[in-house]
């Protein structure tokens, strides 16, 4: 086995970078200055969501932004409705049931009233309790666009003292 001389190596070396340079260097992208992009993007996104339990117990919201609703009650049906077929077949569910329930909002405050129905804060409640104020929070924001959904507090008002009110980051936190 011969070797090469160390000069040819070190000239073998050189041309290797040097064409690994001009290729990377005539990729057509030209230099540019800095561009601005406005603030970078904060909370949660725009528009309707429902959210729905995962297989791994956690929420998870679905956009819906075919549906226009003129009410929180609106937002309520479709979560109790559940999910869609394909979101069921990702394993999605919903714990809210048809109760009578009945939301109000006023600026970012919701409430949500449902006699007969108890509210508490054992895990599994704690998830339909996400599911309500998150899907409410959400709601509230797309019938009032200057309304950041992250900015939406819910009361959960059933049977027995009130609870709340809460935001939607309260329930996603620990995910």
């Amino acid at each position: 086995m011969t070797t090469a001389p160390p000069v040819l190596r070190s000239l073998t070396v050189a041309l290797a970078a040097l064409l690994t340079a001009a290729s990377l260097s005539s990729c057509g992208v030209q230099p540019s200055g800095v561009i601005g992009a406005g603030e970078p993007p904060t909370g949660l996104t725009k528009g309707l969501r429902l959210y729905f339990v995962s297989p791994t117990g956690h929420l998870e919201g679905v956009s819906r932004p075919d549906v226009q609703i003129t009410e929180l009650d609106a937002a309520l049906k479709l979560l109790a409705a559940g999910p869609t077929d394909p979101e069921q077949e990702r394993g999605l569910t919903t714990l809210v049931s048809q109760l009578p329930y009945d939301a109000t909002g006023q600026g970012t405050r919701v409430t949500l009233s449902s006699p007969g129905t108890t509210f508490s804060g054992n895990r599994r409640d704690d998830l339909v309790n996400g599911q309500l104020v998150c899907t409410l929070a959400r709601a509230q924001s797309a019938l009032h666009p200057t309304i950041r959904p992250d900015d939406v507090q819910v009361t959960l008002n059933g049977e027995g003292r009130p609870l709340g009110p809460y935001r939607c980051s309260q329930f996603l936190g620990d995910q």
